[in-house]
This record gives structure tokens, sequence and C-alpha cells, in this order.
């Protein structure tokens, strides 16, 4: 990260943004890509939400509580949306949105089943690029369940590639471009461009209509989109005012109602043919075209465009959409807009990433963000509301009533979030969000920090401080890297501007003390320090189910739950000093997170959770009247103790006198009384080191973790040992058996749904954590500290160069070989190395441990964009590297130069 000097002309947009409120612009791509299969759309009494609201029924049911689309925007309240839709001539529904698998359809659980990508984006959204790949074929949608159903988890899941509609690039390329002439005045530009050998036909549906709020405004207050001529229509809404969509002249121009088609849903015959589908039945059969062509209104409109596209070329459709009243919106010049906000966007992301790159790198750094942006989604959920309604189809259900989230009536969301995946997870979970944010803060700081404050408000957090997981369980608990995410955007935005933002970590900071509190008084049953905390975002790591009851006679010390908490007292204590320099009321609060921690790693490093034996940190189950039993999976758990690491300097120590004096002070109580103490003084007296691990311990998980059979991949670090794949672990508990092995790929268990995996593959977050950790270790320690990197290579390496050495694996994962090939592409690379494929760039959730492969959700730009700043930390790292060497050099030759000098003075 470098200091930005340059104010393009999206910095200044940004600053004004900055300025507001909500630092959001009133337009973007915040229309989600899935609200079928969704809790806040499922009414059912058995909370069956990927069966209640299928796929097959989104095309002719009103959704309640937002909607959804291709390529689509909306404004920030998700009252009007433009999307495309698409027909081929022989599929038997239009492509509004993408196709996926619901959890039960898939051998994996659920995942999308399309070719999309999201190219370009820039943080005000005034210019964006998304490109859909649609088959000339009929889309294989029956194959792709039915083969899907027919494999096993030990099997991959199918996949669109696997079917055969692309083998003969016999599809189209559909990029929609967005470049805003102001904040509420949008061109569009849609190019279809025939990828195959022969010409073929598409019919394309610009498609703008009103989210269906009946429930909340009543009819009285109900949107409308008018007729206005042949090529304009007028939007009417009693928030959002009044716009225009302008277009090209049509083949023809359909209206409907954005209300279900009751005929198909429950069987009830339709009061009027204007339904949700109507435009469906309308292309497709021909079914009630006079009657859509003769309605002049409605809240659902779309122009209608029939072209045939000869092999190899272009057709472009234009549109506007716009609060502004013109006759001529398509004047002469009007396609310029699409190449001046395409400058912008280049001066933008030359202003914020590495001069210097090479092509690739800057493509791969340019896509995780513009990903990134383009997750963000308007989410609307009120819990209360949710549980006291119908959606008109269901009955209202008592079980509902106390069933799902029925504890957090609070909740009342209804603000645009980063989501994960629009389209896998189109809903916020606390701990993504965290990462995200930092992934964000590359290219919009100010968004980034209102989403960290954001989901610590109050229709958020719940009154006890506990801060809400995700919709599927709100109680489910997740790692508190709340904190530590904070602490990464204020120094990503202090590099970048030349100053922090104070203000912000002191919002934060009272927030954050509240969950702290929660922790500490839930999380830590016997009040000992060590803490539980469930599954904690790890899905199946355990050998069972984490968050499950093991009886009243049992309790799992977790280490990782301890460590997090370790950690979140030294982010809580680092916040805590950095306000300190400007506010001493912060300094004696340092202090108490300063204590919290060293009692935290007492307990750690004391009460049973290290193994002598294996040199390893593992979960220990107490069991009443039995010996504690110590679980030894070799995972991420046990390397989680990595993370608590804290550089203080010298010269701010010496600016805050109360909290060094009572650091000496407690130092010297608890060496007096042989207590344990984490602290280490550098050699020179510059720094101290605050750990979770003292040295010795730090080199022999160390040793493990850079050990290429265990831990270290070529991809980077994996989620469990590679050392359980000949040697599973087995343990039986109550007469019940249970097992963990290595597992690299896709899961194999049903733990958390199944499409996930913690049991081998390597994921982005816990990389991104390790990888600044190791660095914050690698600059304590400097030259004194080298360790083998790989393990047993005999090759010595400073943390500082082992952290460089781990960045390169990961970003490998993304990075073209020689061969133009992409691991996480792996046996689809063929597809990629095609002409014009060749820059196209997925986000997974998570990577094969062996061969780097993508797996999971493939948009997963929410945490997985990280891999942006690892590459601005690597080019960093790299040209100090660069400058230190050069100044070692030019030190040894002035050496060199005052000897020869000296010994000819001499002579």
């Amino acid at each position: 990260m470098h200091l930005i000097k340059t104010m393009t002309a999206e910095h200044q947009r940004l600053s004004v943004n900055a300025a507001r409120k909500i630092p959001l612009e009133q337009w973007g791509p915040y229309l989600s890509e899935r609200q079928w299969g969704t809790v806040r759309e499922d009414y059912s009494a058995n909370s069956d939400a990927w069966n209640y609201f299928s796929f097959k029924d989104s095309h002719s049911r009103a959704y309640k509580w937002g909607e959804d689309g291709l390529a689509g925007i909306c404004d920030f309240f998700g009252n009007l949306c433009f999307a495309i839709a698409l027909w081929n001539g022989k599929d038997e529904i239009l492509k509004e949105r993408l196709f996926g698998l619901g959890n039960s359809e898939g051998n994996h659980g659920e995942d999308v089943k399309e070719l999309y990508y999201q190219i370009d984006n820039i943080p005000t959204h005034y210019y964006m690029e998304y490109l859909y790949k649609y088959p000339q074929q009929a889309f294989p949608y029956e194959k792709l369940i039915q083969e899907n159903r027919l494999r096993s988890k030990l099997e991959p899941e199918y996949e669109i590639l696997d079917t055969g509609v692309f083998d003969k690039d016999e599809y189209f390329d559909v990029l929609v471009t967005y470049a805003k002439q102001s904040p509420q005045d949008i061109a569009i530009k849609i190019d279809i461009h025939n990828r195959g050998p022969k010409a073929a036909p598409i019919t394309v549906l610009p498609t703008l209509w009103f989210y269906n709020r009946r429930d909340y405004v009543g009819t009285d207050k109900k949107p409308g989109i008018s007729y206005l001529d042949k090529t304009s229509v007028k939007a009417t809404h009693h928030r959002l005012g009044t716009y225009y969509l302008y277009f090209q002249k049509p083949d023809d121009c359909f209206f409907t109602e954005n209300e279900t088609n009751t005929e198909k849903i429950t069987g009830k015959p339709n009061a009027t043919p204007f339904v949700k589908d109507a435009f469906h039945d309308a292309v497709i059969n021909g079914s009630n075209i006079q009657s859509l062509r003769a309605k002049k209104s409605g809240t659902k409109f779309s122009p209608v465009y029939n072209l045939s596209i000869a092999p190899g070329t272009t057709k472009t459709i234009y549109c506007r959409l716009s609060n502004k009243l013109t006759e001529n919106p398509f004047a002469g010049g009007f396609e310029k807009i699409f190449a001046t906000r395409k400058g912008e966007a280049n001066d933008f992301y030359a202003a914020i990433l590495p001069a210097g790159m090479d092509e690739d790198m800057a493509i791969i750094q340019r896509q995780a963000i513009a990903g990134l942006l383009w997750s963000k989604q308007y989410y609307h959920y009120d819990v209360e509301r949710w549980l006291s309604t119908t959606d008109g189809i269901s009955a209202a259900s008592e079980t509902r009533k106390h069933g799902r989230n029925s504890d957090w009536k609070h909740l009342k969301n209804q603000d645009v979030i980063a989501m994960p995946d629009k389209w896998e997870y189109p809903w916020y979970a606390a701990w993504d969000l965290a990462f995200h944010c930092i992934a964000m803060a590359v290219a919009d700081p100010c968004f980034a920090k209102h989403q960290l404050l954001l989901i610590m408000r109050e229709w958020y957090m719940k009154p006890d401080g506990q801060l809400p997981a995700y919709e599927w369980n709100f109680s489910d608990v997740n790692p508190p890297v709340q904190g530590w995410a904070a602490l990464q955007v204020y120094y990503i935005e202090k590099k970048r501007e030349g100053k922090g933002d104070i203000l912000f970590l002191k919002k934060i900071f009272q927030k954050l003390l509240i969950n702290f509190t929660w922790w500490m008084n839930r999380k830590d049953v016997k009040g000992n320090n060590l803490f539980e905390g469930g599954f904690l975002g790890l899905d199946n790591i355990g050998v069972f189910n984490r968050s499950s009851s093991l009886g009243s006679n049992m309790h799992l010390e977790q280490a990782d739950g301890t460590s997090w908490m370790a950690m979140y007292a030294l982010n809580m204590m680092d916040m805590a000093l950095e306000i300190a320099i400007h506010d001493k009321a912060f300094e004696d609060t340092a202090t108490k997170f300063f204590e919290q921690f060293v009692l935290i790693a007492e307990a750690l490093n004391e009460q049973g959770l290290w193994n002598e034996e294996d040199k390893f940190f593992y979960d220990t189950l107490s069991i009443s009247g039995s010996q504690p039993l110590q679980l030894r999976i070799q995972s991420i758990v046990g390397l989680t103790t990595l993370f608590a690491v804290s550089n203080i300097q010298k010269k701010s120590l010496d600016k805050l006198d109360d909290f060094k004096k009572r650091m000496t002070w407690f130092e010297n109580y608890r060496k007096r009384n042989n207590l344990f103490w984490p602290n280490e003084d550098r050699s020179d007296g510059e720094a101290v080191l605050l750990s979770l691990l003292p040295k010795e311990r730090l080199v022999f998980l160390l040793k493990r973790l850079l050990n290429e059979e265990e831990f270290l991949s070529e991809g980077g670090i994996r989620a469990l040992s590679k050392y359980h794949k000949d040697n599973p672990y087995a343990v039986t508990i109550n007469g019940n058996s249970y097992t963990a092995q290595y597992d690299p790929g896709d899961s194999t268990s049903d733990f958390y749904g199944g499409n996930s995996n913690w049991r081998g593959p390597v994921w982005m977050p816990l990389n991104y954590l390790v990888i600044q950790s190791i660095r914050k270790y690698g600059t304590f320690y400097g030259e004194n500290l080298t360790v083998e990197y790989p393990t047993g290579s005999g090759r010595q390496l400073t943390l500082s160069e082992v952290a460089d050495e781990l960045t390169r694996r990961v970003i490998s994962l993304f990075k073209k070989s020689e061969k133009g090939e992409r691991k996480l592409y792996d046996e689809y690379n063929w597809f990629y190395k095609k002409p014009g494929n060749e820059h196209l760039v997925l986000f997974y959730e998570y990577f094969h441990g062996d061969s780097g492969k993508g797996l999971g959700a493939c948009h997963q730009t929410g945490w997985t964009a990280l891999v942006a700043e690892l590459i601005n930390e690597l080019h960093h790292s790299t040209n100090k590297t660069d400058l230190a060497s050069e100044a070692a050099a030019a030190e040894r030759l002035s050496r060199l130069i005052k000897t020869v000098e000296e010994a000819d003075e001499i002579e």
C-alpha cells in the first residue's frame, strides 16, 4: 500500500461520499443474485428454506424481502430494479436469474451452475462491467440436477463445463456495462457477442421492475411504470421519485405486474394474466402477447429485442435509466460516456494499486476488488415481522414463532452490505464481513469502516453484546475478528492517507467492549480463561459437531476459542494504545486488556491444551470423574495460537507512562512469583513482543506449519494436516465413534450442509491471518530467528522471508503459469486458455489442499478478495528488500573503497 498522491475523478467522488452519514451511492449493484432458497423467504413450519421457495418457484412467485436478477442494479433501498433477461430460442424459461442447485440437490450442497464474471467496478459504481456466458444450446438444467444427484460425496461436483454445452464455443458473451452520467443518470450498454461458428438467435429483455412492498406501503402507495412512447417509460415511486427508462427501438414492449402466479404456485386461478412470469409465457409460448402489448402500465416492464447474430460478431443495445426527462437520450456522442468512465476507472486503479505490476497480477487485483464491489447487496430482514406474519401462501405457524431466530426479534436490517457471494451466500456473516472490510479498505476505506460499525449497531447486535452470525442461525458463534479487522482497516487507510481515523477507532472500540464482555461472560463456563464457542466458523473441522451438546458431564475447552479470545484481548489493547496516544483516557483500558491477555495466555499454555509429545495445541474434552481427553487432530484449531501477537515499540511505550509503569509492575510481580509471562524484549531494547506462544513453542509450530507433508501445500496452508491422510484420528465418546481424516477437496461429510470443507483445503482468510502473524514475529525477531523453509529442505529463512514465501504460494493459485494455466481452474484450464477467456479470474471459497483447484462458492470475492491486499504487501515487501539489499551493497562498496584508499595512503 502506498500513499495516494493523485486525486482522480473517482477519489473526488469518494470524498463527497465520505461526508455523508452513509458513504454510499444511491445506485449500485445492490440487486441480489439469489433471493429464493433464503431464510427470509421461508414461511414453512419445518424451516426448510431450500424446498419451500425453490429455483422453479422463483420465476412465478413474488418475493417478500428483496429481489434478484442477472447483471442487475437497484437503488439502495431496492425499490426500483434493472436487470437483463435472455432467451436462446430453446429453453423452457427465460434466463432471468442465475441457476444453481439447492442444498439437497448437490452432492456437495448448494452450488451455482453458470459462467459469469464480475469484470470491473469502482466504489461509486460510475463504471461497472459484468460478463455472462449464455449457451446457444438448451441450458442443461435437468442434466445438472440429475448428474449431481447420482454422484456420491466422494466424487467431484458435476459442473456446467462438464455438460458439453460450451465445448464447440456455441455460446454468447453477454457483456453488460454501466456508466453513470451523474448519480441518478445511468447509461447502460448490452453487448451480445456470438462466440460460435454459426449465426444464432437470441432474445434480449432489458427489464425494469419494482420491489413488491405491498405488505408495507399498502395499495394506495403502489409504485408504477407507465408508457410514454415507443422508446421510453416513466417509473414513479412515492419515496424514490420519478425515473425514466430510455431504450432503442424494440421489436415489442411488454408490461405486467410483479405479482405471484397463484395458478402455478398454489393451483388457485389468477385474477389477471398480468403476473410475474408473464414474459416467459409470451416470449416462449406466445401466450397473452396482445394483452401484454395493450397494457400501458404495471410494476414490471421490458422492451423486447429479437436478434440474429452472425458468428464472431457483436450487436449492441443501449438503454438509459435517468431521473431526467429528455427528448434525445441517445444524442450524438452518448456512447462516449463509457470510454470516459472506463478511463476514470483505469486512473483510479493506477492510483491505488502498486506501479510496475505485471499485467496478470494487475488483472487479478483489479478483478478481486471489482468482484468485492459487485458483492454489495440490499439486505432486508425484520425478524419480528417475519415471525408474526405470513407470505399469503402458507398459514401462520406457532412453530415458527418459537423457532429459528425467534430470540432475535430486535434485529431489523435494511442496509446495503458486502455479501460473501451474492448467489451462494446472499446474506451477511459476521466474521466473513470482517475480512471483506480489509479487502474493501484497499479501494474504499470509508465504506469498509461503515460496514464494521454497521454490524455493531443496535439493530444488529443483541442487547447483551452478541453479534448476529448469519440468517440460518443468528445465535451461532463466529470467531471474534471484528477488532482485528478494524485495526487492519485503520492501518491500511493510515498508510494510504498518511493519517489514521482515531474517531473510527473510538466508535468501534466502545461497541467492541460490549461484545468482548459477552464473550467473557458466556463462553468461559468455568471462569478459568479457557473458552468454548462451538464450531467457530470452521464448520466440520472437529471430529464431531463442536456446537452440539455432549452431555452434562462433559465440557469442551477449545484451543481456537481460547486463542481467538487472546487475540481479541491484544486487538483491544492495541486499539486502546493507538487511541491513548491522542486521548489519555484510554490508557488504563489498554492495561486492562493487557492483563486479560496474560491470564488467557497462561491458561492456554499451562492448563492442558499443549501436547508435549506432539508439540501441538489441541481441544480438550473435560469429563467428570475422568482424565481430560485431548482430541489430537492436527488442524488449524491448534495453529490459531499464532494469531495472538503484538509488537509494542519503545517510542510508543515512552509516551504512555501509566501503561508502561503498570506493565513493568505486572511483569515483576509475575516473575517474582514464578507465574507465566508471555512477553519478550528485543535485544536492542526497541520493542516488546506480546505473544500467546513462547519462542520455543512458536518454532515447534512453524516446523509443522512449513512441512509439505503436513500443513504446507503449493497453494498455501491447509486447514488440516496431510498427516491425517494415512493416520485418521478416531475417538469413542459415550459409545459413539467419531473419525476425522484428511479430505483435501470437497466435503465428504454433511456437517453444516456439506457445502464447505475445513478438513484439508486451503482457505484464504486463515492463510491471510497466518501470514500477517508471521510478519509480526518477523518484524520483532528480524535476523535473530530463522527457520527451515520448507521443513527438511535445509534452507533457512527469517520469518519475514517466510511470510513472503507463503504469500507467493497463495498468489500462485490465481497467477498464470508459463503454460497459461491457473491452478484454481485445474481440469477446466482448456476453457480459460481460449482466446477471449485468458483474462477471466474466479475467486473461490476455498482451494484443494493438493492441486489448488478452486472449490465451493466461485464468486467469494468477500474474503478471497484478500489476495489483492496480499499482492500489495508482497510488492511492498519485495521493494523494501530490494532497497535494503541495494543499501547493503552500497555500504559494502563504500567499505571496500575506504579500505583501498587507506591501503594507498599506507603505501
